[in-house]
């Protein structure tokens, strides 16, 4: 019995965990949603969202050669916080 509990509040835990960090899909996401992404704020979630209206980006590439102001380094601080472009984490590119 001792051990069920154990194992049902792990379980819990688990739950909110993942909906403390569930992703955040900047081709999906509302303006709140987006400014709620640590290092963005209304005027960088404006530029996505602009961006996005004429297309939805492909790919962390796609984002950083169409919202400016965006380089690597910040991608992947976004990314640390929850953003995702069509539903993939940054990743640093391969030489």
């Amino acid at each position: 019995m001792h051990q069920l509990v154990h194992v049902v509040i792990a379980a819990c835990l688990a739950l909110i965990s993942a909906s403390v960090f569930a992703a955040t899909e900047a081709n999906l996401a509302t303006e709140a949603e987006l400014d709620s992404v640590k290092g963005l704020g209304p005027s960088s979630t404006a530029r996505i969202m602009k961006e996005r209206d004429q297309a939805p980006f492909t790919d962390w590439p796609d984002f950083l050669k169409r919202v400016k102001g965006f380089k690597p380094t910040k991608a992947q601080a976004l990314s640390n916080a929850g953003l995702t472009v069509n539903g993939t984490p940054y990743a640093v590119p391969k030489p």
